[in-house]
């Protein structure tokens, strides 16, 4: 990870800079990320995010399958990514008819992906099988609890938080 590109503290791509000691202006960066995505802003609910090649070793299909059961939850979700055009067609039905908890924009745009990585509170990565991957290791520089399927470089570096111990840096299943 390029920790000079992807650094919250001096990221200019994103609203408002902030660090580990100083998450208050994290909810500067969700409110513009809100506005930016065009979902209404609500203190307190979660916001998920997704940035992604839409292809199917990435998991969206579970994604896709558990997105009705989620959306009854007050929980907002965003996805940035391209790629295959059924997984896509997909996430443009939920769009449609979650318009006020889902968004999909579909493409690829460097500022989005570091204003969903710096505003969203969880970031989902259920890749059926990842020999490394990045956005897990930006999530964590960025304070916002990645959500990992246990494979691979994913498996390496998110520990599943246990409360017993207070142990753990996101989410894995």
């Amino acid at each position: 990870v390029d920790y000079s590109v992807w650094n919250p503290e001096t990221d200019p791509l994103i609203a408002e800079p902030y660090n580990a000691k100083s998450l208050a202006p994290k909810e500067e960066n969700k409110i513009a990320l809100m506005k930016r995505v065009g979902l209404p802003y609500k203190k307190g609910t979660p916001v998920f995010g997704l940035i992604s090649r839409l292809v199917p070793h990435k998991g969206h299909e579970l994604l896709i399958e558990a997105l009705p059961e989620l959306l009854k939850l007050d929980a907002q979700f965003i996805l940035l990514g391209t790629g295959d055009k059924n997984i896509q067609a997909a996430f443009a039905a939920a769009r449609k008819e979650f318009d006020q908890q889902f968004s999909a924009t579909f493409g690829f745009n460097e500022k989005l992906a570091h204003l969903i990585e710096a505003g969203c509170d969880a970031y989902l990565m259920p890749s059926l099988y990842e020999p490394c991957g990045l956005n897990q290791m930006y999530s964590l520089k960025y304070g916002t609890v990645p959500v990992v399927r246990e494979t691979g470089g994913l498996a390496d570096t998110v520990e599943n938080f246990t409360s017993k111990t207070g142990t753990g840096n996101g989410i894995t299943f």
